[in-house]
């Protein structure tokens, strides 16, 4: 259930409440918002009665949740999250953040290079994978701990924030100490060891819709970090499985505002991950920027064709450069801004 206090109500009215909720065997979890606080409190109390609440001092309402999600619901936090990952760079609000770099961190002079081009078109966030993961056991599995320290070092270079994808928990403080962003891959978006530890972290996490799942799914999944007290989240969505053979995934357009309403949390979108071509990345990113996403995903690559790993859908730095600059102007005709 929900817990609103009244607007004016103080800190000692609000701890009263929390500590109210902990006694009657709840988890309690605050929501500071502009006008007024939220207090989540978890549990399974079918037959509660909230007037026990609902007579302490400065509580508004209370209100019981239907969804199995609580936490990450909208009424948590109605004005929306912003995920801050530093350096005037946020996930949520006005701002549309783009996130872009190879499918793999191939070397330091590759890694530098598209580092440069992003700065040089306007990006603000270097994403790269220094781990990968295949059908195959003889494809490329990137370089490591080794990929990692060049994607920080590039950044740091360019002045970008950073992103890169944990496979397991027992990855997370590797990460932590080389990233901005830990991604959960969209294999991973049900692995509850690593959603929990990150939970108990406070590194900002991307957790990437899996091509099954439902929106009520991955929320449930975000739920698993929220509740661990890490509040610093965005969703990211890649499209869904289908029958359509024309691109990889079909990207659910439709799912953009359904998740606004839904939730509190950033949404992002990989068109990168739905397109099958290059030449299908740039119409994709434009929908959804049209459609309302809070950011984009998208691969670079400065000689694509000759890529180790997603060549066929990553984007030069020239159709990244211009595709950026189509981008602002539908961002400007939604009252938004590209970052």
């Amino acid at each position: 259930m929900i817990v609103v206090m009244q607007p004016q109500a103080g800190e000692d009215q609000i701890q009263r409440v929390i500590d109210r909720l902990i006694e009657l065997g709840f988890d309690a979890h605050r929501s500071t918002g502009e006008e007024t606080t939220v207090i989540g409190a978890l549990g399974v109390k079918k037959d509660f009665d909230t007037g026990q609440i609902e007579v302490l001092e400065g509580v508004r309402e209370v209100v019981r949740i239907s969804q199995p999600y609580k936490l990450a619901g909208r009424r948590f936090r109605a004005e929306g999250t912003t995920v801050d990952l530093g350096a005037g760079v946020r996930f949520g609000g006005p701002e549309i953040v783009v996130a872009a770099g190879p499918g793999a961190i191939e070397s330091t002079e590759q890694i530098d290079r598209i580092a440069e081009g992003l700065v040089e078109s306007g990006a603000r966030v270097l994403r790269a994978a220094a781990f990968q993961a295949h059908r195959s056991p003889y494809g490329f599995k990137g370089l490591g701990e080794r990929g990692l320290r060049m994607l920080r070092e590039a950044a740091d270079r360019n002045g970008l924030r950073a992103i890169s994808e944990a496979r397991g928990a027992g990855e997370i403080e590797m990460f932590a100490g080389f990233v901005d962003m830990i991604e959960v891959g969209a294999r991973n978006m049900l692995n509850d060891d690593l959603l929990d530890a990150l939970g108990a972290s406070r590194k900002a996490v991307l957790l990437e819709r899996s091509p099954g799942a439902t929106i009520e799914e991955i929320l449930l999944a975000a739920e698993h970090v929220l509740a661990g007290g890490n509040y610093q989240m965005a969703l990211a969505d890649g499209g869904i499985r289908s029958f359509e053979s024309g691109s990889h995934t079909t990207l659910d357009v439709a799912a953009i505002p359904a998740v606004h309403r839904l939730t509190h949390l950033p949404i992002l979108v990989n068109p990168s991950r739905a397109a099958s071509r290059r030449d299908q990345v740039a119409p994709i990113a434009r929908a959804a920027v049209a459609a309302g996403a809070d950011g984009l995903l998208l691969e670079v690559h400065h000689d694509p064709n000759h890529a180790m790993v997603d060549g066929a859908h990553s984007l030069s730095l020239e159709q990244f450069r211009q595709l950026l600059g189509e981008l602002r102007v539908i961002a400007s005709a939604i009252g938004r801004r590209l970052a």
